[in-house]
């Protein structure tokens, strides 16, 4: 285990039983910090958030493990009122990572009105994909929770900027997340915390699974890919650990490209030259 700061340390995994928050949560707790982790698992994957939870035993850290909608007013409530008593009313969150991928993927238009999305669906995908940023960490500040220099980061995607079939709310939802941070990144600067959003390239997660077309896109973004290959939920582990060091707090406000230039290249190649 490599202790980079005092262990007394929290890291705030919002999604952390599968995907990029797993990844995340594994990696800070091998970096010393004590890891807390919400997610929303029934009894058919609630085994991985126990192996999560040993891994992470094995760094040496302690963890809180909460299996709840993090989008609830009440269960955030309920998740910041035990952390709160294991604090002793200091500030201990070092690390705040949303990584919420909770949504619906239908079309904006169709010929038959069950098959679009609805009122109801987009307000979801939304709220819980791009607003419940905002609250987490609104409570978190407001209950002395969050340490000086904390670092905060939001998983969006190039569906923030980009148009992606069936992926419109979602896409909705990467585009407000992305304004938040900026936002956040501002009203947050006394007390000199960092605010970022991590755009990872085609990850083959549960979550890319569930997108329809999902093995045509992993498909392109390998070939697009100028090093040959997909992201990993590690890689995106790697990175939000090395913007953790001393130093990274002055990275604020921005979306940072976390997929070895991927979304930078509009033809699939492969890296051979292109014939004119």
């Amino acid at each position: 285990m490599s202790n980079n700061h005092n262990n007394s340390s929290w890291a705030l995994i919002l999604g952390a039983s599968s995907g990029f928050g797993e990844a995340v949560a594994l990696k800070l707790a091998e970096d010393g910090y004590n890891i807390a982790g919400v997610h929303l698992d029934r009894q058919a994957t609630i085994h991985n958030v126990e192996r999560i939870k040993e891994q992470i035993k094995n760094c040496g850290v302690e963890s809180l493990f909460f299996n709840i909608n993090a989008a609830d007013e009440e269960k955030r409530k309920d998740v910041l009122n035990e952390m709160e008593k294991k604090f002793h009313g200091k500030p201990s969150v070092k690390v705040l990572v949303h990584s919420l991928a909770f949504g619906t993927l239908k079309a904006y238009i169709s010929n038959k009105r069950e098959d679009v999305l609805t009122k109801a669906q987009m307000e979801m995908t939304v709220d819980v994909m791009a607003h419940s940023l905002v609250y987490w960490v609104q409570d978190l500040y407001l209950r002395n929770m969050l340490e000086r220099k904390a670092r905060i980061f939001a998983m969006t995607s190039s569906g923030g900027h980009t148009a992606i079939p069936f992926y419109g709310a979602v896409s909705a939802a990467k585009a407000a997340l992305e304004s938040h941070v900026r936002q956040l990144a501002c009203e947050l600067g006394p007390i000199e915390a960092s605010v970022n959003a991590i755009m990872a390239g085609v990850t083959d997660t549960p979550a890319l699974r569930k997108i329809p077309g999902n093995r045509m896109m992993i498909e392109v973004a390998g070939r697009r890919n100028p090093q040959g290959r997909l992201t990993t939920p590690e890689d995106v582990g790697k990175i939000v650990s090395l913007l953790c060091k001393d130093g990274g707090h002055w990275i604020s406000g921005g979306v940072i490209n976390a997929d070895g230039g991927e979304d930078v290249v509009n033809f699939v190649g492969q890296g051979k030259p292109l014939e004119y």
